[in-house]
C-alpha cells in the first residue's frame, strides 16, 4: 500500500501496521511481551534515553505493539502524536497529572461520565478550581472563563443523557483565548467524528469502547492534533523545550503522565484493541442504525416517558449533531412512565444484557441512577437531568428486528 496516497478510514486502519517493517511478513504487529530492551552499543542506549534517537527504553514508557496501536489511533484522529494508556480514565488523569498545577482553573461540561465527574472533584480539593457548566451553549463556557483558565474539557455526546456540546463554537473561543481545548471523543469514536475539525487541542478516546469494540480489553489514548501553540501554555518544563514547539505538550504528557504516573497499556491489550479497531466502521454503522430504530420505536410508545438520542428530531442538539457527526452514535437512554419499575423492565429483557460497558458488540443496559451515577447523590443527578427510572442502552450489532421485539415485549401488554 502506497502511504503517499490518501485512503479511506477502514483501509488506512487495516494496513497501517504494514507502513513500517514487521517481523517475518506478519500482517499484524506481533505481541512484544518484553519489559526491557537491550542495545549492543551502550552509547545507543544513552541516545535513546536522551531522545536523540528513536527506540524503546522500558515497557512502562513504550512497547512496539503499543506503538503500533498509537500509530493507528493517530491516523484515525489525524493527529501529530498519540499516547496510549491502560484505560480511558488513565488518559484523562495523565493529562491532569502532566499539565495542571495548583491555582489553575478548568472549565468542564457538567454533563460527564461519572468517573470523570469524580476526577474533577478530586482535582478541586487538590488546589485547582473546576467550573462545571452547561456546555451545550458556548456562552456558558465563556462566562466561566477566568485569567487562570488553562483547559476547557467537553465530551462529544454526554453519557448517559446524550447532551451534545457546542463543539465548534467552543473550539473557536478556545483558539481566540489561547486555551487548551480537550475533547473526549469516546461516545462518537473517530469514525463518526474527528474533534480536530472543531479545533480540539487534545483528543481523548476510551479505546475499550467503540475502537476495541468487543469488551475484551481496557485502554485509553490522548492525541495531540497539532492545532495548539504550546508556547502559550505556562507549565511546560524547560527540559521538554529542546523539542520543536509542536511536540512540547505530548513530550510532557508522555514523561509526566505516562512514565511517572505509570498507567501503561500492556501489549496483549494493545493487540486486542488494534485487531478490534479494524472492524470499527462496520460495527459502528450497524450500532447507529440499530440505535436510531430503537429510539424511534421507544419514542412512539406511550409507556415510555422520554427518549434521549441525538438522532431524534426532538433532541435539542439534533441539528448540530446532524451537521458534525457521520451518524448519531450507539448510545441512547430512556425513562419509563410511572408505574413501570425499571428493574422489573430490565429483568424482562431477553437479548439485552444488564452490564456497565459501552460500545460492545452486544446490547448492554443499566439503571443509571442506581449504579454508575449512584455515588454522586440525588442532588447532583437531578442537576444532570438523570431521573430515577433512566435506563442507559449501549446498542450492539444484533439483528434490528430482534432488538425491537425484545425492548417492546419487556414493556408488557
Amino acid at each position: 500500500m502506497n502511504d503517499e496516497k490518501k485512503y479511506g478510514f477502514t483501509t488506512t486502519i487495516l494496513h497501517s501496521d504494514r507502513q513500517k517493517p514487521i517481523e517475518h511478513g506478519s500482517l499484524h504487529k506481533p505481541i512484544h511481551t518484553s519489559v526491557a530492551f537491550g542495545y549492543r552499543d551502550a552509547r545507543e542506549l544513552a541516545a535513546v534515553f536522551q531522545g536523540r534517537q528513536p527506540g524503546y527504553r522500558y515497557g512502562r514508557q513504550g512497547n512496539p505493539t503499543v506503538a503500533a496501536l498509537e500509530d493507528k489511533i493517530n491516523r484515525m484522529e489525524q493527529g501529530n502524536a498519540t499516547i496510549c494508556f491502560s484505560t480511558g480514565m488513565a488518559a484523562i488523569g495523565a493529562v491532569v497529572q502532566a499539565l495542571v498545577r495548583e491555582g489553575d482553573h478548568i472549565v468542564s461540561s457538567a454533563f460527564l461520565f461519572g468517573n470523570t465527574n469524580s476526577l474533577w472533584q478530586t482535582v478541586n480539593v487538590q488546589g485547582a478550581d473546576v467550573s462545571m457548566v452547561d456546555a451545550t451553549d458556548v456562552r456558558n463556557v465563556e462566562a466561566a472563563l477566568t485569567a487562570a483558565t488553562r483547559i476547557v474539557f467537553v465530551e462529544t455526546i454526554a453519557n448517559p443523557r446524550t447532551q451534545v456540546a457546542d463543539l465548534a463554537r467552543i473550539g473557536q473561543l478556545c483558539r481566540e483565548r489561547g486555551i487548551l481545548y480537550i475533547v473526549d471523543n469516546t461516545m462518537t469514536s473517530p469514525y463518526l467524528f474527528q474533534p480536530k475539525a472543531v479545533g480540539a487541542s487534545l483528543v481523548i478516546n476510551a479505546l475499550t469502547k467503540s475502537i476495541g469494540g468487543h469488551g475484551n480489553a481496557l485502554g485509553g489514548s490522548v492525541t495531540d492534533t497539532g492545532l495548539y501553540d504550546w508556547n502559550r501554555y505556562p507549565h511546560i518544563v524547560e527540559s521538554y523545550k529542546r523539542y520543536p514547539v509542536a511536540q512540547w505538550g505530548i513530550a510532557q504528557i508522555r514523561a509526566k503522565g505516562l512514565r511517572d504516573f505509570g498507567a501503561s497499556l500492556g501489549p496483549e491489550a494493545a493487540h486486542h484493541l488494534a485487531v478490534g479497531a479494524e472492524t470499527m466502521a462496520l460495527r459502528v454503522e450497524r450500532e447507529c442504525a440499530n440505535a436510531l430504530a430503537l429510539a424511534q420505536m421507544l419514542d412512539a410508545d406511550e409507556r415510555v416517558a422520554a427518549v434521549y438520542y441525538p438522532g431524534l428530531a426532538s433532541h435539542p442538539q439534533h441539528e448540530i449533531s446532524r451537521e458534525l457527526f457521520r451518524a448519531f452514535g450507539g448510545l441512547l437512554s430512556f425513562e419509563l412512565k410511572d408505574g413501570i419499575d425499571c428493574f422489573d423492565y430490565l429483568n424482562r429483557l431477553r437479548v439485552a444484557i444488564p452490564a456497565s460497558n459501552l460500545g460492545d458488540t452486544r446490547t448492554l443496559v443499566i439503571p443509571v441512577a442506581h449504579t454508575i451515577f449512584y455515588e454522586m447523590g440525588a442532588e447532583r443527578r437531578a442537576s444532570m437531568g438523570i431521573a430515577e427510572s433512566l435506563i442507559r442502552v449501549s446498542v450492539g450489532i444484533e439483528d434490528t428486528e430482534d432488538l425491537l421485539e425484545d425492548f417492546g415485549q419487556a414493556l408488557g401488554e
